[in-house]
């Protein structure tokens, strides 16, 4: 019964995406400019900007507060867990999706030592100093800056230039600071699980055996539950059994 019902969800999650992806959700944009069957196109969350199918997924700023904050860490908290497990940090759990990371962690006899959302003391003013994730590796004398975002399918190379280029004077600071090789990577997914070209080239800098697939995954699972429930939007059932 179990594995029926998670099969079912599996599959209702994923033609979601593919609806997404398609286009194929009843928005209140579609329903006002295409079906006609609406008189109002601005999003029932945030009454704020029309509901498009990118509004939700990505720019809705009642979303913004909680569900893509969600999603954000779902990500974050699996490539921080196969990092952890990678350079010898003991884990309480077994799997990713159990794990809460702490703070501060260290590994390999103190050789590594990996922070989760710490700011960067610097000895001039940086605004830009809170990645998500560091690497300091005290051995081999580099620093290692993650920060991840789950943009807006049409923004994910951008949105990879602007993390590198928000990153740049903390990584320019650190290197003087410590005399220590220093790289900013970003991890950018879009909402429903593009990703660039270069994606496997950054992710395969970063320590561990990160899946992409099981990343991509991650990125769109949480936006499912907001795009059907929480903005009660109806895929159009009818249109894709046609």
């Amino acid at each position: 019964m179990y594995c029926r019902q998670h099969s079912t969800e599996n599959y209702k999650k994923m033609y979601e995406i593919v609806a997404a992806q398609d286009q194929a959700i009843q928005t209140k944009y579609y329903a006002t400019k295409i079906s006609n069957t609406e008189t109002d196109s601005k999003c029932r969350l945030c009454q704020q900007f029309d509901e498009t199918i990118d509004h939700i997924i990505s720019a809705c700023p009642i979303l913004a507060k909680e569900q893509y904050i969600k999603r954000h860490d779902r990500v974050c908290a699996q490539l921080h867990f196969n990092i952890c497990k990678e350079t010898g940090v003991q884990l309480d759990k077994k799997h990713w999706y159990e794990h809460v990371p702490k703070s501060v962690q260290t590994g390999q006899e103190g050789k590594v030592t990996i922070l989760w959302n710490q700011q960067v003391q610097t000895d001039r003013t940086i605004s830009n100093n809170k990645p998500d994730i560091i690497i300091r590796d005290n051995e081999k004398r580099t620093r290692m800056l993650i920060d991840v975002a789950i943009s807006g399918d049409r923004n994910v190379i951008k949105k990879e230039a602007e993390k590198i280029l928000k990153y740049k004077d903390l990584t320019i600071e650190i290197q003087r600071m410590c005399n220590v090789k220093t790289k900013a990577i970003p991890v950018i997914i879009g909402a429903t699980g593009t990703i660039s070209k270069s994606f496997r080239k950054y992710v395969s800098n970063i320590p561990g055996n990160h899946k992409v697939k099981e990343l991509r995954e991650n990125s769109h699972i949480g936006h499912c539950t907001h795009t059907s429930e929480s903005a009660n939007v109806e895929i159009q059932w009818s249109q894709r059994r046609n």
